[in-house]
């Protein structure tokens, strides 16, 4: 099967989203998400939305703090950009139907605090915010003629215009659109488009233990690298510092706004560490307490550490965070009462695939946006609940810029593309092998790329990816194809793409601390990692 669409969107975050009902006011727009449409990391984002949207605070701040949490990677033309469009964008949610928190007596913003902010500006929907803009979201999208959403459906690979045609452009490739797996069907169609944009969210199942849906196996990066695209500063894996400690209650988060209202970290004696750590204590950046938690750990030989709230109000503690709490009480921890066991877990990629400040990739009509970009604005650490607002601000300027091109876009010649080619490939009756691979690359990465890291153990990961790497594109062609054999060919990818990274970073920079080099380097660093194919 082959269709044509104007604009080919992958993925259904809140990024996917907005840039959808953007698009299609002035272009036909078709949707696809591997699973179901609320499947996303969007739909698990706790905390909020960053804004300057009090007149105690102000957008000078919101740059001062972004750029202190970026530890001296952000663009800061970028960073300057979202800030300052970024209060319309959490008005225009509004519009759209998100129900923020109102302030006192009903109005303007309940403002919560997180760790880097030096403010209260982080706009939210009690702790369910990410689940409340995808909601409003989605409705939007159901009512709008113009867009076309299909769920199962898993992209495989971009359709290249060099490999289409079989030769090198001699004046930079285009992108066609993607091949992409019918889950249910199990059909492998064509899907050709004038403008592709990939918002598949990030990579966390790439680690043991990840605060991310099933769904985060790098797909967009994977799929970019493949083709050509540049791909940026990949070493930087935000690790969230507070995942419940529960092997029942898999990926669950506690927020960032648990410490932000006063949650203090405490070890297995009770006593608050982070100020051993990091003058700034339980509200600095979430790299320093990630690292303090896993010193802390190692040091007392603890399986976790706990957050402890029970100072304040009940009362309190149930209206604000609400899930938190039932979710907790569900597992035996009323946090009213207990401290919170917590751990850190791989949370959040601030690299991806490079654009500019329009969402353009380094592959003409070939788009970024979300988590699977790299912008600028995170730099080596990401600044809480920032990630929702670049998603938004990107989606607008995303738009924007195709708005005044897409006239052009549609007069391009259609090139034919050949249909996917099964070949020979027979049906892979032993998962084991796949699991095995799956298993394998995620306890590697825990053990060798986490949180500390060395040169040596990188090293020998380098080796390891290579032969599983081997292994995988044998499997890839020789059998018919299924949603496993494909994220685990994205996910050994991305991990490559990480292990390159931090192997070429000589230094510790904001989420990337290597043993060998603990010092930062600004005359040799102070630049971003850049792979390309």
């Amino acid at each position: 099967m082959t269709d044509y669409s104007d604009v080919l969107i992958i993925g259904s975050g809140v990024s996917g989203l907005s840039f959808a009902l953007k698009a299609a006011q002035f272009s036909r727009v078709t949707l696809i998400t591997k699973k179901k449409k609320a499947d996303t990391a969007t739909n698990l984002a706790q905390g909020g939305v960053a804004a300057v949207l009090s007149v105690e605070d102000s957008v000078d701040a919101h740059i001062a703090d972004t750029l202190c949490s970026g530890d001296g990677l952000c663009n800061e033309e970028i960073v300057r950009i979202v800030t300052t469009e970024g209060p319309d964008r959490v008005r225009e949610l509004m519009a759209l139907g998100v129900r923020f928190q109102k302030g006192k007596n009903g109005e303007g913003f309940d403002l919560g605090m997180e760790g880097g902010h030096s403010a209260r500006r982080v706009a939210h929907a009690s702790d369910l915010t990410g689940k409340e803009i995808e909601r409003a979201l989605l409705e939007q999208i159901a009512a709008n003629p113009n867009i076309e959403v299909l769920e199962n459906h898993l992209a495989i690979d971009l359709l290249i215009e060099s490999k289409a045609r079989g030769r090198d452009r001699t004046n930079g490739d285009r992108c066609l659109g993607a091949y992409v797996l019918n889950r249910v069907s199990g059909e492998v169609e064509t899907r050709i488009a004038g403008v592709t944009v990939l918002c598949t969210g990030g990579c966390g199942k790439v680690y043991l233990y990840t605060t991310n849906p099933d769904i985060a196996t790098g797909d967009g990066v994977a799929m970019a690298y493949r083709a050509g695209a540049k791909v940026a500063n990949l070493e930087f894996i935000q690790f969230h510092p507070t995942c419940f400690f529960n092997r029942e209650a898999k990926n669950f988060l506690i927020s960032e706004a648990v410490r932000g209202e006063g949650g203090i970290l405490i070890n297995q004696q009770g006593e608050a560490f982070m100020k051993k750590y990091d003058d700034r204590g339980d509200l600095a950046t979430r790299d320093a307490v990630a690292r303090g938690i896993d010193a802390e750990m190692k040091a007392t030989g603890a399986d976790c550490v706990f957050l402890d709230i029970t100072h304040k109000p009940a009362a309190f503690l149930k209206e604000r965070f609400p899930n938190i709490y039932t979710t907790c009480k569900q597992h035996g921890v009323d946090l009213t009462k207990k401290p919170i066991p917590v751990v850190p877990a791989a949370h959040y990629m601030c690299g991806g695939v490079l654009v500019d400040a329009w969402g353009r990739s380094s592959i003409t009509n070939l788009m970024a946006l979300g988590e699977t970009a790299c912008t600028g604005l995170h730099g080596a650490n990401r600044l809480a609940s920032n990630s929702l607002l670049e998603a938004v601000v990107f989606a607008h300027r995303a738009a924007e810029v195709l708005k005044e091109q897409m006239e052009g876009i549609r007069r391009l010649d259609r090139i034919s593309v050949d249909p996917w080619r099964t070949g020979g490939a027979a049906l892979l009756d032993e998962s084991i092998l796949i699991k095995h691979n799956w298993d394998q690359v995620r306890q590697l990465m825990w053990d060798y790329v986490g949180i500390v890291r060395r040169t040596k153990r990188l090293e020998l990961m380098q080796t390891r990816l290579g032969w599983m790497l081997k292994e995988i594109k044998e499997h890839f062609y020789d059998y018919l194809l299924t949603p496993d054999l494909v994220e685990l060919r994205n996910l050994a990818v991305v991990a490559d793409l990480i292990v390159q990274s931090a192997s070429q970073r000589k230094e510790s920079r904001g989420l990337h601390y290597i043993l060998d080099y603990p010092e930062k380097n600004d005359r040799d660093f102070r630049q971003d990692t850049i792979l390309q194919k």
